[in-house]
């Protein structure tokens, strides 16, 4: 069994409650650290949010959009309900030009219009969803809130240990702890999270009858689209998502396990709606 990924710096006391507050990833079995965080609290705050979103912002009506958003949600959302079963799916068309998407607790599901050229066809658009409902299943959302919780606890504890010390060692402990925590945890476990999600969302679109080579050809599509607005300046020891080169290569690594579990299921894209009868285009 994998171990619970715990902040490297929490005090030893507060490291041995983190690992045994830790649930289990049902795809993939790693332990995931949660504590405070309950599965009913995470499904209101989703359901809270996402309805207030959709008074905000404007949502789009666009039938095609909307059709192929409703066909591809529910091939992947009746694989997925295994994993999460009291999800109350939704999805939603958000009328924004931003290449976007999420999916919130609950199966709270939103994409933004201006992914969808990028997208492409169906099986690209899966490749989307998929990727934001293994975030969800994952409980990736609520693994942050309880490590930023641990890691602002961490602080407090280590911030009496050195009440006695000199104004500018207490500065420069917390400076180190600040930085430590975000380049040595926080970010790594974010990559690590992103990554999570690509793997277990080509195992979704595999699952689903989507064929997971497509999701190759949606992160090129989508790198040549990063790469047409400037490329992102952030160095990748910064970054908060792998870059795009090492995505592909690891989606590539896995993807004859996604395969096997494509042939085995005996699922095949119908020919017109799984090649994009509905490809949607600026």
């Amino acid at each position: 069994m994998k171990n619970c990924f715990v902040p490297i710096f929490a005090p030893a006391a507060l490291a041995l409650f983190l690992v045994s507050a830790c649930t289990t990833n049902p795809v993939t079995g790693r332990k995931e650290f949660t504590a405070g965080v309950s599965p009913q609290e995470e499904l209101q705050l989703g359901i809270t949010s996402f309805d207030k979103m959709k008074q905000e912002v404007p949502i789009s009506h666009d039938p095609a959009a909307n059709a192929m958003l409703q066909r591809v949600g529910k091939r992947l959302a009746a694989v997925a309900s295994k994993d999460m079963p009291n999800a109350q799916w939704e999805f939603v068309v958000f009328d924004s030009e931003e290449a976007n998407a999420f999916c919130l607790p609950g199966g709270k599901v939103g994409i933004y219009k201006g992914i969808l050229p990028i997208a492409k066809d169906d099986a690209g658009l899966a490749t989307v969803v998929a990727h934001e409902i293994a975030h969800a299943i994952s409980r990736h959302g609520a693994e942050r809130m309880a490590t930023s919780q641990a890691m602002q606890v961490g602080g407090q504890i280590l911030g009496a240990a050195t009440q006695n010390a000199k104004p500018i060692t207490q500065t420069a402990v917390s400076a180190a702890y600040g930085l430590g925590g975000q380049v040595g945890y926080q970010l790594p476990h974010s990559r690590a999270q992103e990554s999570e999600a690509d793997h277990i969302g080509l195992i979704y679109m595999a699952r689903s009858g989507f064929d997971p080579k497509e999701a190759i050809n949606f992160w090129q599509r989508f790198s040549a689209y990063n790469e047409q607005r400037g490329g992102s300046k952030t160095p990748s020891l910064l970054s908060d998502h792998p870059v795009d080169s090492k995505r592909i290569q690891q989606i590539q690594a896995w993807l004859p396990e996604a395969q096997q579990q494509y042939v085995a299921g005996g699922i095949r894209e119908p020919s017109g709606a799984a090649r994009g009868s509905d490809v949607i285009s600026k």
